[in-house]
């Protein structure tokens, strides 16, 4: 295997760059606070202002000209930058005309500090924390209001890609909620949010779609799969989700083929909601020799069985089971090593989890926008690592080429 090849350093630059090793320097001070860096930067954006004006003037500073303007000295401008807050001399001319380039007269950050301000939010850290984080980081105060308006404009953003275009074709999409409070029309009440993950081709992960209401249905999920149809998604595969109010009808109207198995351990969790805790692992064993047959005739039995030695007790559960069972043993048509990658929603629940944890230090958000700015952020940062196809995605591939034949 070849090694990359490294881009060649400028040679000047690396003349700089031993002089400075080869001149004593301290090393543990470049990086410091007052340091070497932080004075770098300094210097040469001063520079780069400077250079800005002679263009504007059209004379270079110490030549003569026969210009109506001239240099009008120099005023101090406090920058935020990853060293440190650093105070600029930025030149200016007599006729108040010159409008620097590099640093806008408006801009009071280097470019590179609003990302590291989004990437704090995204992780959940509240505009409080956020303030502290970057004094104690850079030395400088940043006022909460500038860091939510930061934070806002991300929604531009938010709303682009809600709107993107999406594949054609995706062998699994999960669909799941997860609850947050909101404020609105001056209460506080529980909201959903709902998520789509999609597996692609390819067997990359990807969040298609959040919405968020205060109620779900036929209706409602119609629309989302609707609009999902109108920005590419022509076939669905294989849908999974909880039992999630009027999905199935939805799904059956927009998306016909596409096949719906309910997450098998969303159905557990329901099972056991009544159980008592002296039956509850006695119950999940149970349950577990029905959804870890072979066949679905075997897997019949095995709820017969169950029905037979539980339902005096706790008759809910054969009979949730046996009113769903057409959409929970979809999954038995697959190979043992890929019937975990359909029947149960890890997917989903492992994305849902790092929303929660971005979420759990807003108790209230002030309205919907707020939401989507947040989990959009989230959805950036958790899908820089989703570049490798989920496990066993080959065998699985292989599979649906044949059981989907002509979809594909």
């Amino acid at each position: 295997m070849q090694s990359k090849k490294k881009d060649p350093i400028n040679p000047k630059l690396q003349a700089a760059i031993d002089l400075l090793l080869e001149g004593g320097a301290d090393l543990s001070t470049i990086f410091s606070q007052e340091g070497l860096l932080k004075v770098l930067t300094k210097n040469i954006v001063e520079r780069a202002l400077g250079a800005e004006l002679d263009d504007h003037l059209g004379y270079s500073k110490y030549s003569r000209n026969e210009s109506d303007n001239s240099r009008n000295g120099s005023y101090t401008k406090r920058l935020t930058t990853d060293h440190g807050a650093i105070d600029l001399d930025v030149p200016r001319d007599r006729s108040g005309t010159f409008e620097p380039i590099i640093i806008p007269k408006q801009q009071r950050r280097i470019d590179g500090l609003d990302q590291k301000i989004l990437s704090l939010y995204a992780k959940g850290m509240s505009l409080s924390d956020i303030k502290i984080q970057l004094e104690e980081l850079y030395g400088a105060t940043i006022s909460e209001s500038l860091i939510s308006k930061i934070t806002d404009n991300v929604m531009d953003e938010v709303v682009l890609w809600q709107n993107r275009p999406l594949e054609s074709v995706y062998a699994i999409v999960y669909f799941d909620c997860l609850v947050v409070k909101v404020r609105q029309d001056k209460r506080i009440i529980n909201k959903s949010v709902y998520v789509a993950l999609g597996i692609d081709l390819s067997g990359i992960k990807d969040i298609l779609g959040l919405w968020i209401s205060e109620n779900e249905g036929s209706k409602f999920w119609l629309g989302n799969l609707t609009e999902l149809k109108n920005r590419g998604l022509k076939d669905i595969l294989i849908a999974c989700s909880d039992n999630l109010s009027g999905m199935s009808d939805a799904i059956h109207a927009v998306y016909p083929k596409t096949e719906h198995q309910l997450c098998i351990v969303h159905q557990i969790r329901n099972s056991l909601q009544y159980v008592s805790y002296k039956d509850r692992k006695e119950v999940v064993s149970d349950l577990q020799s029905i959804y870890k047959s072979s066949t679905e005739e075997e897997a019949y039995n095995a709820l017969v069985a169950f029905d037979t030695k539980w339902s005096k007790r706790y008759p809910h559960i054969a009979k949730s089971w046996y009113n769903h069972w057409d959409n929970l043993i979809l999954f038995l048509d697959y190979p043992e090593d890929i019937r975990r990658v359909i029947y149960t929603t890890n997917s989903i629940e492992s994305a849902n989890s790092q929303f929660r944890k971005a979420t759990k230090n807003k108790r209230v958000f002030p309205n919907d926008n707020a939401v989507f700015k947040i989990l959009y952020l989230t959805v950036a940062y958790m899908t820089k690592k989703w570049t490798m196809p989920i496990q066993n995605w080959n065998s699985a591939r292989a599979h649906f080429m044949i059981k989907f034949e002509g979809r594909i």
